[in-house]
């Protein structure tokens, strides 16, 4: 995705290179961004916050995967939380990409990998 993007809260498509399409959810708003997976079961595929650098798990019902993407897309830092938890914010990082625990690890996405996103234009 171009800099200066407008993200809106949504559905898309995340691409990880090597993998199929899968689904995503984007939050962009406040109260998208702050409500973020908490209070739920899971998720099917993974949840885009944009304009974000660091998240919690606190009241969290399962373990999560955390991408922490720069500007251009491309995977900082990936952190596995147990609910309860506080993930330390990365400096360089502008959004967090989250999916179920061990998510990451089968979909091929680790440091340095810059993922696509499609939708919520």
């Amino acid at each position: 995705m171009r800099r200066g993007h407008q993200w809106q809260d949504g559905r898309g498509v995340l691409w990880v290179p090597e993998n199929e399409a899968l689904p995503l959810e984007i939050a962009a708003s406040r109260g998208t961004r702050r409500r973020g997976l908490l209070g739920r079961p899971g998720i099917d595929g993974a949840l885009l916050i944009t304009r974000c650098s660091g998240v919690h798990t606190f009241q969290m019902q399962f373990t999560i995967d955390v991408a922490y993407l720069d500007r251009d897309l491309k995977v900082v830092d990936v952190h596995t939380l147990k609910p309860g938890r506080l993930g330390r914010p990365r400096l360089r990082a502008r959004h967090v990409l989250e999916a179920e625990g061990g998510a990451m690890a089968a979909w091929g996405v680790s440091k340095g990998v810059r993922l696509r996103v499609d939708g919520s234009d």
